[in-house]
């Protein structure tokens, strides 16, 4: 119990600052090296010798496919992990255990169903979704490894969450540096030692995901957390619930990718014979944007714990002094970002390309595409805020909202300014949602934390 004790953050009664900070500064770092599986391999691959861009070109069309399937993970993590909070701060031990029970069975069900699917449906896939006759077979290649690892990858992205959601953010932390550096190391090994390639690359993949479940495995079905992994409970019902709090996130990252798969796509058919080009260079592009919305998800993510937890336990004033201090922490590290991106965009790109065409043309892009990153974090904290108390009703409009209205400017731009308009989508989109965020938090979002502090526990169902 003094083991226990001595990593685990009082959700309920610790001042609440530091509490955000320790829960979101090792969330953001996680995520951070998180994204270093996917840059690391395309800084790699882009520079194998004679067929780099080419290369690069067919990892990108797979990244948002892969990520697509990596996102089932959080659909189940994400909103599993916010209604165990909830129920921990209801002090229903015996239902907390029960939301996670589910959640394990869920994600090993749908890590079946996902690569079953893929492995039928990959060639057309990639076609469909931006590969040409030349990048087809790098694509093929890296996506056929990868897959394999398709339980792997949900186990560590989906349960992960449940860790952090007991306020161990550090052990969540460590099970994403463990597998980020496990592919840090073998992704030489594979692409050049052995000489596997684009293959390679995947295989690192599949093992530093390999470590990363056992870690988390080792951590849920340990001892030194209050909720751990049981074999009992399983009740449709609470499946659905979670589905349905997990529903937002899930979709924010489901069209994320979905809309990757179109934005390589419209470039592949406006670029003309510039389509490769275009599709590797959106690749880079999406590498850096990857670098600013991952920890910025780590951050507003790692902290529902303590949303959660307040909401069940109707410790209102709580909620609203994280929620103003973890909508604080986005700006900063989103503010931080968009200096980098708008002054050394090309130091990140060299790491991927060294061709000049590709050098000039990212460089333009990075900053462009950026541009509304600091409006883009107040979107986040709110959406993830509502998400953590489970609020879909709200969390979910306001996703979709974003994603529907980057939808249509993509073919919009594309068909009044061709294919370097499209880069234009992101940043008056990401500004819009900021500013109706911002409304959504200072209206809707502070009437829900009134009535729920008036509210009483009688009134509510058991469950």
């Amino acid at each position: 119990m003094k083991k226990r004790t001595k990593h685990q953050n009082d959700l309920g009664n610790d001042p609440v600052l530091p509490l955000v900070l320790r829960l979101a500064i090792p969330s953001m770092i996680g995520q951070f090296v998180n994204v270093l599986y996917s840059v690391v391999d395309r800084m790699y691959i882009g520079h194998i010798p004679l067929i780099g861009d080419q290369a690069l070109a067919g990892v990108g069309v797979t990244g948002p496919i892969v990520t697509l399937i990596s996102s089932f993970a959080f659909w189940v993590g994400i909103g599993g992990a916010p209604l165990m909070s909830i129920r921990m701060g209801e002090k229903r031990h015996h239902q907390a255990e029960q939301v996670l029970a589910n959640s394990f069975v869920m994600i090993l069900v749908m890590a079946v169903i996902l690569m079953g699917i893929s492995y039928l449906f990959k060639t057309p896939l990639l076609l469909a979704f931006g590969a040409s006759v030349e990048t087809l077979p790098y694509a093929d290649s890296y996506m056929s490894a990868v897959l394999t690892g398709t339980v792997f990858s949900l186990i560590a992205n989906g349960l992960n969450q449940f860790i952090i959601a007991q306020g161990f953010a550090n052990a969540g932390m460590k099970s994403v540096i463990i597998g980020a550096v496990s592919n840090i190391i073998l992704d030489p090994i594979f692409i050049y030692l052995l000489d596997l390639g684009v293959a390679g690359a995947a295989w690192a993949t599949v093992l530093s995901q390999l470590f990363s479940a056992c870690y988390v495995l080792r951590i849920l079905f340990g001892r030194q957390l209050p909720v751990r992994i049981t074999f009992r409970g399983y009740s449709l019902r609470t499946m659905l619930i979670i589905l349905k709090i997990g529903l937002a996130p899930f979709l924010i990252l489901a069209f994320d990718n979905i809309l990757i798969i179109t934005l390589n796509t419209v470039l592949q058919q406006a670029g003309g014979e510039r389509g490769d080009m275009l599709v590797a260079s959106f690749t880079i592009v999406q590498s850096f944007m990857m670098l600013i919305t991952t920890p910025l998800g780590g951050i507003t993510g790692g902290t529902q714990a303590i949303l959660g937890y307040n909401y069940g336990a109707r410790q209102v004033d709580r909620i609203r002094e994280a929620q103003r201090w973890i909508i604080r922490v986005a700006v900063i590290f989103c503010t931080v970002m968009f200096v980098l991106a708008q002054i050394v965009p090309q130091v990140f790109v060299a790491l991927f390309s060294n061709s000049p065409q590709t050098m000039e043309f990212c460089t333009w892009a990075i900053r462009v595409y950026t541009l509304g990153i600091i409006p883009l974090a107040v979107q986040y904290a709110v959406v993830d805020g509502f998400t953590g108390m489970g609020i879909v009703r709200m969390s979910l409009p306001l996703s979709f909202l974003r994603k529907l209205n980057f939808f249509i400017c993509v073919f919009a731009f594309a068909a009044l300014g061709g294919a370097e308009a499209i880069f234009y989508a992101e940043p008056v989109i990401d500004v819009l949602a900021g500013i109706c965020s911002g409304i959504i938090y200072f209206t809707v979002y502070q009437s829900i934390l009134r009535k729920r502090e008036l509210s009483s526990p009688a009134a509510e169902k058991a469950g």
